[in-house]
């Protein structure tokens, strides 16, 4: 039986899923009350396609907050234990942003637009309330508010020639973390160099809704030369990766410190941040479990909740967060929060995958 996604005002499309039909999207989820495509073909074509070709991504749904006002910058090193206070125009900085209790509320690429001006990216309506709260409570003068900004991800090993085509030459000459502006047909686009994959990659933040379809539309015109196809956020890929995903591997029930985002928590300095006394009473004592990779012995998996992972004794040894087949492993391949005591890399567990239990090992973070 077909199962129908009926749109509102609460469940947006994004100005490109016409096009994503048009280009035969088989499948959609649900992400900041957006629709966000995940099937064009099957996950292991799109796998081998990633990261062999490039493709072009709708992830409109990174909706992305702006702070601008004079105590913009103050707010924002607020939200996130990573500091920023050294950060420059036309850079953009992975920051995990935790709550009072030391929880990871996201963890974004924070902008720095202007002086006084940043963009936090991805932030959903949790992150928007969030920065409002502080604000409110501090008493700070800032504007607060949702860009209207919807981003194009351009992935895959042929992403520079493809972009240069359109962009210019100039635009290989972003760094990893950077941003700029390039024209096309006379518009200006924010342009980074970033993305959620390992193959290398530019996101491009579109805010003209007529601009943002021709420039769609122009980069399959070209794109054949480049084997150019739709594609999505490729599961097994940023899992074997290591790239998290907020919400999948973790939450507010989680720190930084298990989430593995030690380099990014800066308690040496005299940053204030949320958190920061609880984060460093959490590091004195040392925490008891952290996220890592894991491979299983089964060829199809479905992770819509943690899975409970057990030891032979029956004894539960983590909890299985993320997980998917694995065309380069031929088997599945996750992401999980393993107890303290079963940090040992290649030791074996057991999960229950449909009623049968099936075996796996611990590995490291990326998954190689």
């Amino acid at each position: 039986m077909k199962t129908f996604i009926t749109r509102s005002r609460r469940l947006r499309g994004t100005p490109f899923t016409s096009r994503l039909e048009k280009h035969g999207v088989k499948s959609f989820t649900v992400y900041n009350h957006m629709l966000l495509p995940t099937t064009f073909s099957t996950p292991e074509e799109e796998y081998n396609h990633l990261k062999n070709h490039v493709q072009i991504w709708d992830v409109s749904v990174q909706r992305e907050i702006e702070v601008i006002g004079k105590d913009s910058s103050e707010l924002v090193q607020l939200m996130t234990c990573r500091n920023l206070s050294k950060s420059k125009i036309g850079s953009c900085y992975y920051a995990p942003l935790v709550d009072s209790e030391g929880g990871v509320i996201n963890d974004p690429l924070i902008y720095k637009l202007e002086e006084n001006r940043w963009r936090i990216c991805i932030a959903d309506s949790d992150v928007l309330l969030f920065a409002k709260g502080i604000a409110s409570v501090k008493n700070f003068k800032v504007n607060i508010f949702e860009a209207k900004v919807d981003t194009l991800a351009v992935q895959g090993p042929k992403s520079g020639k493809i972009m240069e085509k359109i962009f210019g030459k100039e635009i290989n000459n972003l760094k990893f973390f950077k941003f700029d502006y390039f024209t096309f047909n006379k518009r200006k686009y924010l342009i980074s160099r970033s993305g959620f994959s390992k193959q290398g990659g530019f996101e491009i933040h579109t805010d003209n809704i007529e601009g943002a379809l021709e420039l769609y539309d122009y980069f399959f015109e070209i794109g054949k030369e480049f084997n150019l196809k739709p594609g999505t956020p490729n599961h097994p890929e940023r899992i074997e990766g290591g790239l998290l995903s907020y919400g999948s591997d973790m939450d507010i029930f989680d720190n930084p410190f298990e989430c593995g985002f030690d380099k990014y928590v800066d308690l040496n300095s005299d940053i204030v941040f949320l958190g920061r006394e609880n984060l460093i009473k959490i590091k004195e004592k040392g925490i008891k479990k952290k996220l890592m990779g894991v491979k299983i012995e089964s060829k199809s998996i479905d992770v819509s909740q943690g899975i409970p992972m057990l030891d032979l004794k029956e004894n539960e040894v983590g909890q299985l967060r993320s997980a998917a087949y694995s065309p380069k492993f031929n088997k599945v391949v996750g992401i999980a929060m393993i107890e303290k005591n079963f940090w040992e890399v290649a030791k074996k567990f057991k999960i229950n995958i449909d009623g049968n239990f099936v075996s796996g090992e611990i590995c490291n973070l990326p998954i190689v």
